[in-house]
């Protein structure tokens, strides 16, 4: 595996929600429980620390925080680090955050940075929604034609905010619809909750989690297990070509 293709599996499990994702049958030693009243975790400041795999082997942590700022404006951060391995070697990091506003029933991006480190080199972009314009551009280390304006639409997610709107937004059995808009790229986003919990073990620890997954995907397959209470998902798991490639497993979280 070349410095490429692991940059791009660190980065995906970067940007957990914009991968492609696919329908995949619950294991069978994971039965569904019974459906239970589904209580959305309200926006509120979390600091969750991960462990990450790669491969089925342990290859660092990755850090998610949310912070509300003094302004009213609210901060999502995400961050990998590889510790162990190949991307311990290279002294692989990889950060992403960004800026938005809570309008009740939409999370609206304001702007948002990528940050791409490691031993030989480095790499930056910003971007801005600019929703007076009604549009959105990046700047950067990035290709020409993904610095060109983008029009947006409400609703318009990055990457990082698609995990708290599932959040906010997954109910069981029902599908979710969201635009991807995030470093000069425009998706579509189709998600289906499962109709009810299963039991997901992550460490020592065992959730009654709601498994989450899109239908419009592709070979990529990424599954997220959000469990009643937890501010952020218990489980990010990256699947490419039905094996198991990026695996982040909530250790612990709080409150910041």
């Amino acid at each position: 595996m070349n410095l490429a293709s692991l940059n791009s599996l660190l980065l995906t499990a970067l940007l957990v929600a914009a991968p492609a994702l696919a329908q995949e049958p619950p294991p069978a030693d994971n039965p569904l429980l019974p459906p239970a009243e589904w209580n959305p975790p309200p926006l509120e400041p979390f600091v969750a620390t991960y462990q990450a795999f790669y491969k089925g082997k342990e290859a660092g942590d990755a850090t998610m925080q949310v912070v509300h700022g003094d302004n009213g404006q609210w901060r999502v951060d995400m961050a990998v680090h590889g510790k162990r391995g190949f991307a311990g070697v290279l002294g692989l990091n990889l950060e992403q955050s960004t800026v938005f506003d809570n309008q009740g029933t939409v999370y609206v991006p304001l702007s948002q940075s990528t940050v791409k480190k490691a031993l030989f080199f480095g790499k930056k972009v910003t971007g801005v929604y600019d929703w007076q314009l009604g549009s959105a551009q990046w700047q950067g280390d990035l290709k020409k034609e993904r610095q060109r304006p983008i029009p947006l639409q409400r609703g318009d997610q990055s990457a990082l905010l698609l995990n708290l709107s599932l959040m906010r937004d997954a109910r069981p059995g029902q599908p979710l619809n969201y635009r991807y808009v995030d470093v000069g790229r425009v998706r579509q986003y189709e998600y289906m909750a499962a109709p009810a919990a299963e039991t997901v073990q992550v460490g020592d620890l065992s959730y009654d989690a709601l498994r989450i997954h899109r239908t419009n995907g592709g070979n990529d397959e990424t599954i997220l297990w959000i469990a009643n209470g937890v501010p952020t998902p218990v489980r990010i798991l990256q699947r490419e070509d039905g094996e198991d490639a990026i695996d982040l497993r909530l250790i612990e979280y709080q409150g910041a």
